[in-house]
């Protein structure tokens, strides 16, 4: 009787704490200019697998054609587009990239868009990783600048400091700055993706086990000696304060001027928002951050915590996404929250719910009285539940706090919302 391995199912109390974090999220990105749109849970086979998802493609639940009989199924098996038309999304940017392409003589010409909503993916399930889960993502569709990148932070840290979490900060690159990087190590331009895939385990094998795997797996030495040697430059794992001496110091020589003063465009329009603040924007530059999504063309950064060794979020520029289903290029950056690792850090809210109240009534209290009574309650505004008394009232009363009420009150024949004392439960 338990759901699919990999999705949940949640209990009154942690729906409705889930929904007041929601609630602050979206509240603080409509505060930031950000409209909410929704996209359906399905899309084309065909667009769900047009190779601008990266790996999550091979995770996607792909949804069987409709009048497929046992003989059409066995037909189509070795042609998975054949078998299946449609599939659930595994993101929510490919939906945004879609729905932007369909509705753009709608939409203002840069287009600040809030999606939060379910994602599925086939992963293998564990600790903080689920086949469904929620993500939260903010959106600029048609600004080229670092102006968007620098807006999509700024709203991700004041929702994140909305919801009581201090000192998260945005470890941020450039994906132009890794190419150039593997350029100058002398890495072909066909085997530089199987190397960022081995840069991306750096937080987990370390420096020793990157180089021991770029050797397993690169038949340039000279290349695997030059990033072994960069690794070991004092200044190459420090993070000093974001701005240009820190970028500069934490890359090799060769680096675009272009992409170093994007990278310090962004760091300052950041620290803007922090006046008086002498430890810099939130900002930290890492050289070796990578981001999985192969559709990534500039920009890229994830959310950190320190009381985690994950990220919490993450995304960055992906201007040629657009163009595929447009036919003409479109810049766009986008920043997602991980709900579910964010949820789980942040300590129970339920004090800044609204107020609750369970009415212990006796059973010859009349029906009439009781419902004008919730009545009044309901219009200025509580939540009410009518509870029959029991017994055994204290495990009624422990229930209604699990649940969410923060008081409660007894109703005999004749009590008015005047008369009503209402008592805390905790």
């Amino acid at each position: 009787m338990n759901p699919p391995r990999g999705m949940r199912d949640f209990l009154p109390a942690e729906k409705a704490r889930r929904e007041r974090v929601l609630s602050v999220i979206r509240e603080r990105y409509r505060t930031h200019g950000f409209d909410e749109i929704e996209t359906p849970v399905v899309e084309d086979y065909a667009r769900l697998h047009a190779g601008i998802g990266g790996d999550n493609e091979k995770l996607a639940f792909n949804i069987l054609r409709r009048g497929l009989d046992a003989d059409g199924v066995r037909a189509a098996a070795d042609d998975p587009a054949a078998l299946a038309d449609l599939g659930l999304r595994y993101d929510l940017t490919v939906p945004l990239a879609r729905f932007y392409a369909s509705h753009r003589g709608e939409l203002p010409g840069v287009f600040r868009a809030i999606q939060v909503a379910p994602v599925w993916r086939a992963e293998r399930p564990q600790k903080g990783r689920y086949r469904q889960f929620v993500q939260c993502d903010i959106d600029i569709i048609g600004d080229p600048t670092t102006r968007a990148e620098a807006e999509l932070i700024i709203a991700t840290l004041d929702a994140v400091g909305a919801l009581g979490l201090e000192g998260a900060t945005v470890r941020i690159n450039d994906r132009r700055a890794l190419d150039s990087m593997l350029d100058v190590f002398g890495f072909a331009e066909e085997e530089r993706p199987s190397v960022l895939i081995t840069l991306d385990k750096l937080d987990k094998i370390g420096p020793q086990g990157v180089v021991a795997e770029l050797r397993e797996r690169s038949s340039n030495s000279a290349a695997v000696d030059a990033v072994e040697e960069f690794m070991h430059r004092p200044m190459t794992l420090e993070f000093n304060p974001y701005g240009e001496r820190q970028i500069r110091k934490a890359l090799p020589e060769g680096i675009s001027d272009e992409i170093v003063a994007d990278l310090v465009a962004i760091g300052e329009a950041v620290a803007a928002v922090r006046p008086g603040a002498t430890d810099g924007p939130p900002l930290v530059f890492d050289p070796f951050l990578v981001r999985g999504m192969g559709y990534y063309t500039g920009s890229i950064y994830e959310l950190a915590h320190p009381s985690v060794a994950y990220s919490l979020g993450g995304g960055g520029r992906y201007d040629g996404m657009i163009g595929r289903f447009l036919g003409q290029e479109v810049p766009a950056v986008g920043f997602s929250i991980g709900f579910e690792r964010l949820v789980d850090l942040l300590e129970d809210s339920a004090g800044d719910a609204a107020a609750s109240v369970v009415l212990l009534h006796d059973a010859d209290v009349a029906l009439g009285e009781l419902l004008a009574l919730k009545a009044a309650l309901v219009a200025d505004g509580t939540r009410v539940r009518l509870e029959r008394r029991t017994k055994n009232i204290k495990a009624l009363l422990e229930r209604a706090l699990v649940d969410g009420f923060t008081g409660f009150a007894s109703v005999s024949s004749g009590t008015t919302a005047a008369t009503l004392e209402v008592r805390p439960l905790s």
